[in-house]
């Protein structure tokens, strides 16, 4: 008879996921009819593209896209998004060697990992952080170095005290900008000192750029591969979740250094016959036809944003506005810090009938704050905000 999945190696690498706590009382409370906003996974609920769907459906009554694929991607589909760095960042990629797609960029970076990091490498990142940046390590047999993040400029300077001072140098330099959770964004210079750092301790870099798309107040999130040498450390993740509103479809890139993108193409022949052919024909599409779309999504998410923060603002719970991602990273009120963020989430759950995800779950450096996920409407946002309003009126 099997034991608990404390038996598995790698499972018991992982911890409990912290979101599942406030998931499964969510759950509860709408199985009770009760209207719970929720404002905790970044799980986008705007459609995709008609233009796209119907691309989709065009190619998935051809019984020759029935067959396995390639799991690099078809020629065309890496030829397109060569096509839309080389429009939107100026920069040339061979999409033969320097360019693969993947199932998103979560499969990417945790595939990508398995490929280049062996036992014990070094693979340091900012802490909070999404969680496959610090699991993925670990599951790939890696040392997950966790650098605090207050501010990008305090990341980089631990970063250059830890070359300084660490027996074992970095073997990967894991970074995103746009950051999730914190929303913390970078200027082109930023990614130059990273790239600097890199190439001169001979580090990898592996930049997860799922949120490119979506910056606000004029803001234009950098590509790392603008920097000149990059190429020579770094690849870059770029997926087209939310700057197309395709999440479920899953489809990413992985783009830049030959001999990385040759590791990551190697396990993955391995691993899987690439996404369905429908989808990799009608993300050529994308790429190519709805790049005013992009911008209209974001103006959503500007306008979400705006809504929350003003609002919240309003109710005494002080926001910076985010110029980056679909999130907001919230300081939880003062009075109280002293539960955590996961009681604080639970409690704000049960009382409020919002849904938040618990900075705890980004990491240790994430307690004492909450995310707000941007994916309700404006009219549900507003009623998040009267219902948290009155929860802290009630416990002022």
């Amino acid at each position: 008879m099997l034991g608990s999945d404390q038996d598995f190696y790698r499972i018991q690498k992982l911890p409990p996921y912290v979101f599942a706590v406030v998931n499964e009382r969510k759950a509860q409370l709408r199985a009770q009819q009760l209207d719970v906003v929720d404002l905790g996974m970044g799980n986008p609920d705007g459609a995709t593209p008609e233009l796209v769907v119907r691309k989709l459906q065009e190619a998935a009554r051809d019984a020759r896209n029935h067959r396995y694929s390639m799991s690099r991607g078809i020629p065309r589909l890496r030829q397109q998004i060569v096509a839309r760095y080389k429009a939107n960042y100026g920069v040339e990629l061979d999409p033969e060697k320097e360019a693969i797609v993947t199932m998103g960029a979560k499969d990417a970076l945790a595939h990508l990992l398995f490929a280049v990091i062996g036992p014990g490498d070094v693979v340091v990142s900012p802490n909070p952080a999404y969680p496959i940046h610090q699991y993925g390590v670990i599951m790939a047999e890696g040392s997950a170095c966790m650098l605090p993040m207050p501010t990008p400029e305090e990341f980089l300077n631990r970063l250059e005290d830890l070359y300084r001072t660490a027996a074992v140098k970095p073997k990967a330099i894991l970074i995103s900008f746009p950051h999730n959770p914190t929303t913390h964004c970078v200027d082109l210079d930023y990614m130059k000192e990273i790239v600097r750092l890199a190439a001169h301790h001979g580090t990898m870099v592996v930049h997860d750029f799922a949120y490119a798309d979506l910056c606000f107040d004029g803001y234009k999130a950098p590509s790392i591969l603008q920097v000149d040498g990059a190429k020579e450390v770094a690849v870059e993740i770029f997926s087209m979740s939310k700057s197309y509103n395709m999440a479920g479809w899953r489809v990413g890139f992985c783009l830049g250094n030959p001999k990385m993108i040759a590791a990551l193409a190697r396990i993955k022949s391995y691993l899987d016959y690439g996404v369905f052919q429908p989808i990799q024909i009608a993300a050529i599409l994308a790429l190519r036809e709805c790049e005013e779309d992009t911008k209209k999504i974001c103006a959503i998410y500007q306008n979400r944003r705006d809504v929350l923060v003003a609002g919240l603002n309003r109710a005494g719970w002080e926001i910076t506005p985010p110029r980056g991602t679909m999130f907001a990273w919230a300081r939880i009120p003062e009075r109280f810090q002293a539960l955590g963020s996961l009681e604080f989430s639970k409690l704000l759950l049960e009382k409020a009938l919002v849904a938040v995800s618990p900075g705890i779950g980004f990491g240790p450096h994430g307690e004492g704050y909450v995310r707000f996920a941007l994916v309700e409407n404006e009219h549900r946002t507003r009623q998040a905000i009267r219902c948290i309003k009155q929860f802290l009126k009630e416990r002022a």
